[in-house]
């Protein structure tokens, strides 16, 4: 491994010749260090020169350590700090942090401190050159491999991940796409009672091997089929625009991997054959109706070859509705996205719309109304008349666009009336928030503590906080401290340290940093003024 470049940054010369005297640079794994005397003279030198380690004094006339740590990062985002300073203080430890250095040490240096800070930053600018090579290295593997690409692509397909503008880029990085994408079909092969069976956990595995193998040399000759082995007793084979030619072939691979599985592993294999889709959108749909033939197919019999155009189409669109889209709306519509409730509800629209029944389109409306007013859980008598005029409307329905009708109107209304109290909530809760922090400043109160004070997780209290007030909490602590300290500053008995205190900063030399950073003046020139 190349010896790392170093620069040193003080603006004090005996702290700089103490460091390069003494530390032993070379054994550490350093170049002879760099140095400067401020942070305008440190800022061009790395500009010209990729440094590894920086290490800077805080306090420096002009620009301070902060500053030039958070510039410094800008160029080389890689870049590791080391902080050094005089002030044993918590803020400058955070403001350091929050910049991005990594280690911060405290005046009188010891030298074995700044020796292990030194030791693990080498490991760290290593272990990130170490995992850079094996990233590229993967690349080169992964680009090498079409089959690895082709698998990955299709899992991600049948996981509703479609090829959108960047997705397609990416993927065309690797391999390129069928232009003109004319038919889709899915074939899913399943092993019948993989789990059930009685064998031992490797025989399952020799097993799950052998369909992957089977079913690997059974299209190795169609250049127009993707694989995926999506578990272990399944693996889904893409098909794309194939002939007529292709079609007639993948029938008799399709024998193929029954007959082999049967007569050299004694295992049964149903395998599903969905209809044909001109858009990569469909395929997840595609590939949940095919699991649910092959569920309802082995009720009857093991090892059949389940065809997607059957006449019992009612039964998986009947299945879907209620099992899978009225959940997910009901969910979607609970968590508040409206873009999903949206998407849902035009499938539910679009599978009703094409029902010849009215009498099962009413069911179904009446079974969403009673899970949305279950949803709603209100229990004032207001509620319960409204309640009972919405089952009047929808037993008023006499027809299915009428109930199509009335249930997004339901649906449209919930949102919104959710959409006012969550938000009203949520507004609510982060003005007490905020009211707490003014009535406690003077206490260092961490995001976590707050969460758990209001019975919230740290990280969604942050995300609230920031959309409701426009700033982060850290941030807002910052400016109310600053606040009610012009306050204080206005009355001239009162201390510039005094203030400090009363405001919950430790020192006055933090305070005068963070007042000069917020207000572009010192206390004492601020007060001054006034």
């Amino acid at each position: 491994m190349d010896l790392l470049k170093v620069l040193i940054v003080d603006d004090e010369p005996s702290n700089i010749q103490g460091l390069v005297r003494y530390i032993r640079w070379r054994e550490l794994g350093y170049e002879e260090p760099k140095t400067g005397e401020s942070g305008e003279e440190a800022l061009e030198a790395i500009r010209q020169t990729p440094f590894d380690v920086l290490i800077s004094d805080v306090a420096m006339p002009g620009m301070n350590g902060i500053e030039l740590v958070a510039r410094a990062k800008e160029l080389l985002p890689q870049l590791q700090v080391l902080m050094i300073s005089g002030y044993n203080e918590f803020e400058f430890v955070q403001d350091a942090i929050h910049v991005g250095a990594q280690g911060y040490v405290l005046k009188p240096l010891k030298l074995e401190e700044v020796s292990s800070r030194l030791t693990a930053m080498r490991e760290t600018v290593e272990n990130m050159r170490r995992l850079a090579e094996q990233t590229e290295d993967l690349k080169r593997k992964v680009s090498g491999s079409q089959r690895l690409i082709q698998e990955r692509v299709l899992s991600d397909l049948l996981a509703g991940l479609v090829p959108g503008e960047d997705r397609q880029a990416s993927w065309d990085g690797l391999m390129k796409l069928p232009v003109g994408v004319r038919e889709l079909n899915l074939f899913l092969f399943s092993l019948d009672h993989f789990l059930s069976l009685k064998q031992r956990a490797e025989e399952r595995v020799v097993l799950s091997a052998a369909l992957r193998q089977t079913v690997d040399v059974a299209l190795s000759a169609f250049n127009s089929v993707w694989l995926a082995q999506t578990s272990p007793d399944e693996m889904v084979a893409l098909q794309m625009n194939p002939t007529v030619e292709d079609k007639a072939r993948m029938e008799k691979q399709l024998r193929f991997v029954q007959v082999i599985l049967q007569e050299q592993h004694h295992s049964t294999v149903t395998i599903g054959c969905s209809p044909a889709a001109s858009t990569w959108e469909e395929l997840p749909d595609l590939y949940k109706e095919m699991k649910f033939r092959i569920a309802q197919a082995r009720l009857i019999a093991d090892g059949q070859i389940v065809r997607g155009e059957t006449p019992d189409a009612g039964a998986f669109d009947d299945y879907r509705l209620r099992e899978q889209w009225m959940p997910e709306l009901i969910r979607k519509m609970e968590e508040g996205d409206a873009a999903a409730v949206r998407d849902t509800m035009n499938r539910v629209v679009d599978l009703l719309s094409g029902q010849p029944s009215f009498s099962y389109v009413q069911a179904v409306g009446m079974s969403f109304l009673s899970e949305l007013i279950r949803t709603l859980r209100r229990g004032s008598e207001a509620d319960r008349e409204t309640n009972i005029v919405l089952w009047r409307r929808m037993l008023d329905c006499s027809s299915t666009e009428q109930i199509i009708e009335f249930l997004m109107e339901c649906v449209d209304r919930y949102m919104a009336v959710e959409a006012r109290e969550r938000m009203n909530q949520q507004r609510l809760l982060i003005r007490k928030v905020a009211a707490f922090i003014d009535e406690r400043v003077r206490d260092n109160w961490t995001v976590k503590q707050l969460g758990e004070q209001f019975n919230l997780n740290a990280s969604y209290l942050s995300v609230l906080f920031k959309k409701e007030m426009g700033k982060t909490i850290s941030e807002y602590v910052q400016e109310t401290r600053i606040r009610q300290a012009k306050e204080l500053l206005s009355d001239p008995n009162i201390k510039v340290y005094e203030v400090a205190d009363r405001v919950g900063i430790q020192t006055s030399a933090y305070f005068t940093y963070l007042f000069k950073k917020l207000v572009g003046c010192t206390p004492q020139e601020f007060r001054d003024y006034r």
